[in-house]
């Protein structure tokens, strides 16, 4: 063995100490299998890691040079992204004004502790399909579970999080971004029915039993038809789509929304600065200058979806600054009123009839790990998808009694915290109110700072990147 130098050795020591911290950090020492590997790199140089640049072929030396930059900067991407940030993209309204679509976010990792990812094997870069080919990005074993390492803190409320979208564990390949199951096939299976239901006249179990029906025949609707739907597919939690919403609840918390306010445990919350609703305009039937609405008001295109030139009533979402100086311009209104929105039965808990709305909703206990609820058949709507989807138990429903992994049991203990998400942009945001809970494996990260913004609606030579919001801070 040839004699290693004082240089190899203090490399060899940093790259060994650097490690052995990574290992402690994710509490993982099977990695230690890879310290020999280390020591022959450095030491003993027995295998030959760069082969390549012994070859008197100048073309392998070149491609394999390149390789070789590739997979270690493949290497380092993957690493990066699980466990320090990763780049996300706005890719919807939900957020707006807090956030905008087109915004690329630095999304720090760090914030809540990193997960461990429950698919290690899978390309850098991609989300859960390869581009080009359509096919998984990821490979399926091994399949780890769920594992949070340390990191700088804890969700808290009003924190804009991003996070697996939850609801996603099922999906139609046409559809990868949809509640599938949760929102088309009970649309589906409404149709179904000649007659309005008067739901009201209805007891709870009956009220469960007709949304059984409106579940079983959307699903099989849906299953019948793999030409317009595609395939059927599920997914692991690291791979489901990513979303970003605003933590307007955390575990524990019992949260209601009042006439458009949110209260936790009973106390009515600040509304964040850009949030923003839809009202009912009346206007003058003059035009209304674009450059006015765009520039001066801050809407967007998608925004005005619901303006025509000289209409006389139309409907627009305002932030409060936006409102009260629309509302100054008598020129081109007359009045602005808040828009009523009737009872929603595609609201959370979709198979519990309730009379709640997206303005007024709750109230609802949000789950935290190591509390107990107590389960009725007012509540157990509520609490199954957590129970069930999240944290893997069988419940049923037997003889007027709760089972749960079959035994007999009016209450259960949560094994991980929850939390309740919704978008500023809250009359255009399918949030919390439409699918419920997140579970804390789901938590991805915390957006840090917009490093690039670009308006879809502009031109690169005519505003196209919005200079102003160049490295924002997120709040």
């Amino acid at each position: 063995m040839r004699k290693a130098t004082r240089a190899q050795w203090i490399k060899f020591s940093i790259v060994t100490l650097l490690y052995l911290a990574f290992l402690f950090w994710v509490k993982s020492w099977l990695g230690l299998i890879v310290l020999p590997f280390i020591f022959d790199l450095y030491i003993t140089k027995k295998i030959p890691w760069a082969f390549w640049k012994e070859s008197k072929n100048k073309t392998v030396r070149t491609v394999m040079s390149w390789v070789d930059a590739i997979v270690f900067a493949l290497v380092a991407v993957y690493f990066v992204n699980i466990f320090v940030f990763q780049n996300y993209q706005i890719p919807s309204s939900s957020l707006e004004k807090s956030l905008l679509v087109g915004d690329f976010l630095l999304v720090s990792k760090m914030s809540y502790g990193p997960r461990v990812p429950n698919t290690p094997l899978s390309m850098p870069l991609t989300q859960h399909t390869m581009p080009i080919t359509n096919t998984k990005s990821y490979i399926e074993w091994p399949k780890w579970d769920y594992k949070r390492v340390p990191g700088f803190g804890d969700v808290k409320r009003n924190d804009i999080v991003v996070f697996n979208f939850p609801a996603g564990d099922t999906v139609s390949t046409v559809y990868q971004q949809t509640d599938f199951f949760t929102n088309m096939a009970i649309n589906k299976g409404r149709q179904l029915y000649s007659k309005p239901i008067n739901m009201d006249s209805l007891t709870r179990e009956q009220q469960r039993t007709v949304y059984d029906l409106y579940y079983n025949a959307g699903s099989k609707y849906i299953k019948e038809h793999p030409e317009m739907y595609g395939e059927i597919i599920s997914r692991p939690v690291d791979r489901r789509e990513n979303y970003v919403k605003r933590a307007t609840g955390v575990p524990g918390d019992t949260l209601q929304i009042i006439d458009r306010a949110i209260y936790i445990d009973g106390v009515k919350q600040a509304d964040p600065e850009d949030i923003q609703f839809f009202y009912k305009i009346y206007g003058t039937g003059k035009n209304i200058p674009l450059n006015y609405l765009r520039d001066d008001l801050g809407l967007s295109m998608e925004d005005l979806q619901g303006y025509e030139p000289g209409a006389t009533l139309f409907a627009l979402p305002l932030t409060k600054a936006a409102h009260d100086k629309l509302l100054g311009r008598k020129d081109y209104v007359r009045a602005i009123e808040n828009i009523n929105i009737e009872p929603s039965h595609d609201l959370y808990p979709q198979n519990l009839y309730t009379d709640w709305t997206i303005d007024n909703y709750g109230p609802i206990w949000i789950p935290k790990k190591g509390e107990t609820v107590e389960l009725n058949f007012d509540n157990l709507a509520i609490y199954e998808r957590p129970i069930v989807a999240y944290e893997g138990n069988k419940l049923e429903v037997k003889d007027g009694k709760i089972y749960i992994n079959g035994e007999p049991t009016n209450q259960y203990t949560f094994k991980m915290d929850y939390y309740w998400m919704m978008g500023d942009n809250r009359h255009n945001s399918q949030d919390s109110r439409y699918w419920g809970f997140v579970p804390e494996d789901h938590v991805v990260g915390k957006p840090l700072v917009v490093w690039l913004s670009l308006d879809k609606d502009r031109g690169w030579f005519n505003g196209k990147v919005r200079w102003n919001r160049l490295f924002k801070w997120v709040g």
